[in-house]
């Protein structure tokens, strides 16, 4: 018996349960999936920047932090909302909770943290640490921010709940 078109089109898809695919071919995809990249980067950002955040509290001191944005030429009251921002910022990217705005919003942390980095040289290494670090961090904050969140995000389970009405 012949396959109408759309029935064709989901067996090569993989949406039916009778698919010619194989098993470790719909795993590959799944795992390869753009969604899965998005869902992983967005777990390592998060996880940095809480990393940041805390090390500003524990490591640094909020204090510690208000001298050295002081040292380098920013107020020193803006080492609150920097730590706030990193530690908020990264428990919701972890939470995929409004992810693409939650990037955008933590760029100017980061070029804030390029312009401190910039006068030590590239490497990460350096004395005072360079810029390739707060660098790419901006690019992947950027690549966050145009991909969205990935899979296991409250923004993604919202938006399929109303697809299916």
């Amino acid at each position: 018996m012949p396959y109408s078109r759309a029935a064709r089109q989901e067996l090569r898809c993989g949406r039916n349960a009778t698919s010619r695919r194989s098993f470790p071919q719909i795993v590959m995809n799944k795992i390869l999936h753009p969604m899965t990249g998005a869902l992983v980067l967005r777990i390592a950002l998060g996880l940095v920047f809480i990393a940041h955040a805390l090390l500003k509290l524990f490591v640094f001191t909020l204090p510690g932090t208000v001298a050295f944005f002081s040292a380098h030429g920013f107020p020193g009251w803006t080492a609150y909302p920097v730590f706030a921002m990193e530690l908020l910022g990264g428990v919701l990217l972890l939470g995929g909770v409004g992810v693409r705005w939650v990037a955008l919003a933590l760029i100017p942390v980061m070029i804030g943290a390029l312009f401190v980095h910039a006068p030590n040289g590239w490497t990460f290494v350096s004395p005072e640490g360079g810029w390739e670090y707060p660098a790419f961090l901006l690019a992947v904050l950027f690549v966050q921010a145009t991909l969205g969140g990935g899979w296991l995000t409250v923004t993604s389970r919202r938006s399929e709940a109303a697809r299916s009405r």
